[in-house]
């Protein structure tokens, strides 16, 4: 497994003009350029080429394409899959035609959203009325029990259709039953009064009113839902009549708006189109068969090695390794590797995992981790388009990874749902922190434990970054940076003697000559760092200020207080941040043993209850702060070692949605 970035080649291609749109396609379907401009690479020549110019405009492209991706969610399709697409059957396309039939469409579900909008708003008022009946808060209706002298339902309903209401004509009744809001009264009464309106004064009705107005108010709701379902059926099938000719639609609109971003990275002379662009090492080969067949050989390639040019200006793409993917998104969302250093992929997976495992030690908790992430892998997204789920499957897989490690760290810890229902195979984590542990282990053991991981992982990040420095010949940091040889040196011997101190039980330091030499040469060649640094550059043909003995000494002065204080600081405070996971660690058997206590002190039916709710809280709570305090040891303590995170992100137009800087 290749733990580099993955090694690019700079193409410039020269083909004439006819073969400009077979080669567009090519390029389309193959999808591994990373297109840069051509006046970038010769800007003195820049004056002798032309941009290409599109006749169509590309953001009315992506609007319509919008506007179809709409209508396949408001059918319950999801957006369709661009691994459909093929450049090769790419026509010309008629927007005015496209535009025609998407407003056609736009217009036929405008009527009907209007009556959907009318059906929402009697349901409003009719919900209002049912909640009011339902629960008998009668300080807001108006229950009248009456007649009118001539006119009927169809008379009342029409001049009070403005208004909230019900009119009931029972027919075992005289009576008629009115219902209306008392907020309405004042617009009520007087059409009531018009109408030559008769209250019966008997109390009784009103009750059974009461009952059938209930039993109304819940047949119209059941009739307004099952209309409002008939509409969104209406609206689904005026979609579906179109649905073959909406997915051509979407492809050749897709399909344009590729082949024009390829378009503009363009340049012409009078015959002949010139493009560059960036191409992993491995598929440059095959790159360049492609344009030579889709150019019927009248072309000119040209590969530039990527040591060649600036390593800022070289884009980074990383191997695709499927089982780290989780672990991938993870160093994404933090930034991009220089070209040509360590991928940090599979290190952080490592180290990821093993912080996890140490701060949730738990085989049963593990378990349930796990079986969530089994579970939700299986599920597969009801819509792909712009919105993604909160946990997407790659968080489901981090699950599964976070869940099996807790299991093998609660095996070697002795934790079993906050029980040690087994021997620990490794250490008594939680008989050390409750004092039974036989070998008289406690919490300071604990925290041996993760400032000794700590060490480890920091010394690895000082050794991946000194990997990186000579990939990159940079020699002047590799010696005198603070996370150079000279850094790394002074963080062993600190931690060296550290413990040496904790061994004597606080009271001395280690005897002898060594300590002092191993500290001491490494701050005088740190004094050397600034003129070194000047002396270097001045070699190198860049300008250097120049300055006076004194300002050259008060400059080292001032450079070396602050390496030391950063080297000495910053490790110590990088080494005690790990303690952390030895705190999360303790919280998590001290709460499983506060529910326990709790559980014993309830007995009967609420002991398995306070357990079981007791395991949920802490995988949900712990579970969530461990991870997040994993993200950020790795982020703080970690990348900070080895990670610059300047990377140009590898940026290819293809047809396939996927992660670009991820090489297959």
């Amino acid at each position: 497994m290749n733990v580099f970035t993955v090694p690019m080649k700079l193409l410039t291609a020269v083909v004439l003009d006819e073969a400009t749109d077979a080669v567009k396609k090519t390029l389309l379907s193959l999808g591994v350029l990373d297109f840069i401009q051509v006046s970038h690479l010769a800007p003195d020549q820049a004056y002798r080429l032309t941009k290409s110019t599109e006749g169509e405009d590309p953001q009315l492209h992506a609007q319509l394409r919008t506007r179809v991706e709409t209508l396949f969610q408001q059918a319950g399709r999801t957006v369709f899959p661009s691994e459909k697409l093929d450049p090769k059957n790419s026509q010309p396309l008629d927007i005015t035609g496209a535009k025609a039939r998407l407003d056609k469409i736009g217009s036929d579900l405008g009527t009907i959203r209007e009556q959907q909008k009318q059906l929402s708003q009697a349901k409003i008022r009719v919900e209002e009325l049912f909640r009011y009946v339902a629960d008998q808060k009668t300080q807001y209706i108006d229950i009248r029990v009456g007649s009118f002298e001539k006119e009927g339902a169809q008379v009342v309903d029409s001049r009070l259709a403005n208004i909230a209401h019900v009119f009931l004509e029972p027919q075992e009744w005289k009576d008629s039953i009115l219902l209306t809001l008392k907020r309405d009264r004042q617009q009520v009464t007087p059409l009531v009064e018009n109408l030559r309106w008769t209250e019966n004064p008997d109390g009784k009705r009103h009750h059974e009113a009461m009952m059938m107005l209930k039993a109304d108010l819940e047949k119209r709701l059941g009739e307004l839902e099952s209309a409002n379902n008939e509409i969104k059926r209406k609206i689904v099938a005026r979609i579906e009549e179109e649905i073959d000719a909406l997915e051509d639609l979407w492809c050749d609109l897709r399909l344009r708006e590729l082949l024009g971003e390829i378009s503009r990275n363009f340049s012409h002379t009078r015959n002949t189109t010139i493009f560059s662009g960036w191409v992993p090492k491995s598929a440059s080969a095959n790159l360049e068969r492609a344009i030579r067949d889709a150019s019927g050989g009248a072309c000119v390639i040209e590969w530039t090695d990527a040591e060649q040019m600036p390593r800022e200006e070289v884009p980074v793409a990383v191997p695709d390794i499927p089982l780290l993917r989780p672990f991938q998104k993870l160093v994404d969302n933090y930034s991009v590797p220089e070209y040509g250093t360590i991928n940090p992929t599979p290190f952080v997976a490592v180290s990821y995992l093993a912080m996890f495992a140490l701060m949730f030690a738990d085989a049963g908790q593990g378990l349930a981790i796990l079986l969530l992430g089994l579970f939700g892998s299986r599920k597969k997204p009801a819509f792909v388009g712009t919105k993604r789920p909160m946990i997407g499957p790659d968080m489901y897989r981090l699950f599964i990874y976070l869940g099996a490690s807790s299991i093998l760290s609660g095996i070697l810890f002795g934790s079993y749902f906050g029980l040690p229902l087994f021997p620990p195979v490794w250490f008594d984590y939680h008989g050390a922190v409750v004092g039974h542990d036989a070998m008289g282990r406690n919490v300071y053991s604990i925290l041996g434990i993760t400032i000794w991981f700590g060490i480890v992982v920091i010394g690895t990040g000082l050794l991946l970054n000194w990997i990186n420095l000579v990939r990159k010949r940079d020699w002047f940091h590799l010696v005198m940076d603070k996370n150079g040889i000279i850094g790394g040196w002074l963080f062993g011997c600190g931690a060296w003697a550290a413990f040496a101190f904790v061994g004597s039980g606080y009271k001395t330091l280690p005897e002898g000559v060594f300590l002092p030499l191993a500290f001491g040469i490494p701050l005088l060649i740190l004094f050397a760092k600034v003129p070194l640094h000047r002396s270097m550059a001045r070699k190198a043909g860049h300008e250097v200020e120049p300055k006076s003995f004194a300002s050259l000494v008060m400059d080292s002065v001032m450079e070396w207080i602050v390496d030391v204080l950063e080297i000495f600081s910053g490790f110590l405070a990088n080494t005690l941040s790990f303690m952390r996971v030895a705190g999360l660690g303790i919280a998590h058997v001290s709460l499983m043993t506060a529910f326990m206590q709790m559980a014993e002190l309830a007995g009967g039916f609420y002991a398995p209850l306070i357990l079981v709710l007791g395991n949920v809280m802490v995988i949900a709570l712990e579970g969530l702060s461990a991870g997040i305090q994993a993200l950020r040891l790795n982020y703080y303590e970690f990348f900070t070692k080895y990670f610059t995170g300047r990377g140009l992100s590898y940026d290819p137009i293809a047809l396939h949605p996927h992660a670009g800087r991820q090489i297959r």
